[in-house]
C-alpha cells in the first residue's frame, strides 16, 4: 500500500469508527432507554425519538468501513491474512449498512408489550432480518479484527496494531461472550445480565480497533512490492 493509498484508507476507517461510536450520544440525549439493559440497536428502533439519527450514523459507519476495506483490499500486498481481514471488514461494513435499513419496530428489552409481540411473532419481519444482519456484521468484524491483527504481527506491518491488536481482540472476544450469554439468558427468561453494557463494550472495542488500524495504516503502509513483507511470511 503506497502512502497515497494509505491516507484515504486511514481516513475512511477513522470516520467509520467515529460514526460507529455515535451511540455514545445517548449520554446527552434523552432516549428513555437504560444503557445497561437495552440493545444498542434499540436506539435506532422505528418508535424511538432519535431512531432516524442513529440509523443514519449506522448507515454512514457501514458505508465508510466498506469503502475503506475495499480500498485496503486492492492496495495492500496480497497476503492470505490480509485478504481475509480486509474481506471480513468489508463484510462487516456491508452488513452494518444493511442493519441500519432493517430497524426494529420497537424496543423489546425496554417495552414488555414489544417483547410479548416479538415472542408471539407479531412484529414485522425486520426484527428477524435485523437479528440476522447484526449477527453477520459482528461475525465480519471478528474475522477482520483477528485476521488483520495476525497480518500485522506475522508480516511485520502496522506496528501500533501489532502491539495493541492482540489485547483489543482478546477484550472483544470476552465482550462478545458476555453479550451472547446475556442475549441467551434474556431470551430464555433468565434475566438481563447487563446485556446493554456488554454489547456497548463490544461495539466500543470494535470502534477502538478500527481507530487503531486507521492510525497504524496512516503511519506505515506495507508496499505492494512486498519490500516490508519479505521477513516473517512463513
Amino acid at each position: 500500500m503506497t502512502t497515497t493509498a494509505a491516507r484515504p484508507v486511514a481516513a475512511l476507517l477513522a470516520l467509520g469508527a467515529v460514526a460507529y461510536s455515535a451511540w455514545v450520544l445517548e449520554v446527552v440525549l434523552v432516549t428513555g432507554l437504560d444503557p445497561v439493559r437495552t440493545y444498542v440497536s434499540e436506539l435506532s428502533a422505528a418508535d424511538q425519538p432519535f431512531g432516524g439519527l442513529f440509523r443514519g450514523t449506522d448507515l454512514a459507519a457501514g458505508l465508510l468501513v466498506l469503502a475503506g476495506a475495499l480500498l485496503g483490499l486492492v492496495t495492500t500486498a496480497r497476503r492470505p491474512w490480509a485478504l481475509i481481514g480486509w474481506g471480513g471488514l468489508a463484510f462487516f461494513g456491508a452488513a452494518t449498512a444493511a442493519d441500519s435499513l432493517l430497524p426494529l419496530s420497537c424496543a423489546p428489552t425496554a417495552d414488555p408489550q414489544c417483547a410479548a409481540r416479538e415472542s408471539g411473532g407479531l412484529v414485522p419481519a425486520t426484527h428477524t432480518a435485523h437479528a440476522v444482519s447484526s449477527t453477520l456484521a459482528m461475525t465480519g468484524a471478528l474475522v477482520g479484527l483477528v485476521a488483520l491483527t495476525v497480518a500485522a504481527r506475522r508480516y511485520r506491518w502496522w506496528p501500533p496494531l501489532a502491539r495493541a491488536g492482540p489485547v483489543l481482540v482478546g477484550l472483544e472476544l470476552a465482550a462478545t461472550g458476555w453479550t451472547l450469554a446475556a442475549v441467551a439468558a434474556f431470551e430464555a427468561g433468565g434475566g438481563n445480565w447487563a446485556l446493554g453494557a456488554g454489547q456497548r463494550l463490544q461495539v466500543l472495542l470494535v470502534a477502538g480497533w478500527l481507530a487503531t488500524l486507521a492510525y497504524a495504516v496512516a503511519r506505515q503502509s506495507p508496499e505492494r512490492e512486498g519490500r516490508r513483507t519479505r521477513r516473517g511470511t512463513r
